[in-house]
């Protein structure tokens, strides 16, 4: 009977991510057609779709299921015949896409052109579109935004690399300046970005969590990384209540055997739909690293409770004032939720430069021993090995097991580098990397549609020996 049910399950799940891949690749399409992308579609092909187009209709007046429309209502408040309605033609594209459930596993070495370029379309156009509405914490840009100076040096093994992987951006910052500004070129991922770009980021989105948190401790909102999670009335009953922070900064929650949970966390849930998986009292002593989506989560929705009202102050405090963006910043919101129910997802958004922008912020910090330099330095005094986490018995993440420490949403204790020498990192799905040298004043950022290019030579290597 069980075999029957998972067989029934399964097929329900293949079933269901057919029709989201179908609806994404339609999605896509139409991207592609609006935005004259024309070398990418097939206009010789029968299965042209036809869509209605908008601007005919008055804002918010269009009723329509799927292709059959139900009324438009022009701007004088009537409805516009059929007969006189507007349509556009879809075109299919003409790529060679592989589709996957999710991300492209990090196996498939490598991925055409194709495949990663929909990969682009679906994690970062995709999800900004959607992000795009009310439904995000966003973060206006600076009236005053830092200005970079540059000495830019020619690196040939950059330009390949950007030519033939899935790389996006790179940028290279020395000694208070951009060595290295390199994007993709146009002929393979230029055309779709520039520098007002806004790229997303998830595992990234966890570091800058944790910066925020520094700011709300330095603000007075929280006491300190020991303080504990006992006044949170939302979490009650579970497993995270009365943990210290740093334990939950740290991925050391004890929820381990709920990985299930943590790895899969559902972006259109908040806390408060979430917690019931964690309904539990029994807490785990010596709890083992379980790196995950939700203890993040946590902590940014601990740090909207406690500050209130002022949660978007601290955010302006971090990016606006601190980091001095040039664009506006913003993290995911979940919809239809609140504050209440703890609406706030790590899901991240920034433009290249403001990336850099960012961690160079956290570099002033470090380096002028302000209140969030000390937490930052309390953070790494406080890192964790990650030896007992099964990403690195796999060895599928180069970075990862190049990294063996962990510290408050960071990676840390780079393999041949000093304990001691503080050197962090942030790294997400895909390839987005942020490692900072507060030591050695040197900052690396990639942003990238897949992790196929050589990560030990234009990210280890710099941060390692400087070349």
């Amino acid at each position: 009977m069980k075999k029957i049910i998972f067989v029934i399950f399964s097929l329900v799940f293949l079933s269901s991510n057919a029709i989201a891949n179908a609806e994404t690749l339609a999605k896509f399409n139409e991207w592609l057609n609006n935005n004259g992308y024309h070398e990418y579609l097939d206009k010789e092909s029968n299965n042209v779709r036809y869509f209605l187009d908008r601007s005919v209709c008055k804002a918010k007046a269009l009723e329509e299921d799927y292709n059959i429309i139900k009324k438009c209502i022009g701007d004088d408040g009537t409805i516009i015949p059929n007969s006189d309605l507007k349509f556009k033609k879809i075109y299919p594209n003409n790529l060679d896409i592989k589709t996957y459930r999710g991300w492209i596993p990090e196996e498939v070495a490598k991925p055409n052109y194709g495949t990663l370029l929909y990969e682009f379309y679906k994690y970062t156009v995709f999800p900004f579109k959607k992000a795009n509405r009310p439904n995000k914490y966003e973060i206006d840009p600076s009236s005053n935004p830092y200005e970079f100076k540059s000495n830019l040096q020619e690196n040939k093994y950059i330009n390949k690399q950007l030519k033939k992987t899935g790389l996006l951006s790179y940028l290279r910052f020395e000694d208070g300046q951009i060595t290295v500004d390199k994007t993709s070129p146009n002929d393979r991922f230029g055309k779709f970005i520039s520098n007002k770009t806004k790229l997303r980021s998830m595992s990234v989105g966890k570091s800058m969590v944790s910066y925020v948190t520094g700011h709300a401790i330095c603000g007075g909102y929280i006491d300190s990384v020991n303080s504990r999670l006992n006044d949170w009335p939302l979490i009650e009953n579970t497993l995270y209540y009365d943990q210290k922070l740093i334990d939950l900064l740290n991925m050391k929650a004890g929820d381990r055997k709920y990985r299930f949970y943590t790895d899969n966390s559902n972006y259109g849930e908040d806390i408060e739909d979430y917690i019931s998986n964690f309904k539990i009292t029994k807490k785990i002593k010596n709890a083992p690293f379980n790196y995950s989506e939700f203890s993040t989560n946590l902590i940014l929705n601990y740090v909207l409770f406690k500050t209130g009202d002022d949660f978007e102050k601290i955010l302006e405090k971090t990016f606006k004032e601190k980091a001095k963006i040039e664009d506006s910043v913003f993290f995911y919101k979940v919809p239809n939720s609140s504050k209440e129910k703890g609406n706030a997802n790590n899901m991240f958004f920034a433009t290249r430069y403001d990336y850099l922008r960012i961690a160079k912020a956290m570099l002033d910090d470090w380096q002028n021993d302000t209140c969030v330099g000390k937490y930052l330095k309390t953070i790494f005094d406080n890192r964790i090995e990650k030896e007992n986490d099964k990403r690195k018995k796999e060895g599928k993440k180069v970075q990862w097991v190049q990294a063996r420490g962990y510290a408050g949403q960071f990676q840390t204790h780079y393999k041949g580098i000093s304990k001691k020498r503080p050197v962090m990192g942030m790294h997400g799905r895909g390839g987005q990397h942020i490692v900072i040298d507060f030591e050695r004043s040197r900052i690396i950022v990639t942003n990238s549609v897949y992790e196929n290019f050589n990560y030990k030579k234009i990210v280890y290597s710099v941060i390692k020996k400087g070349k």
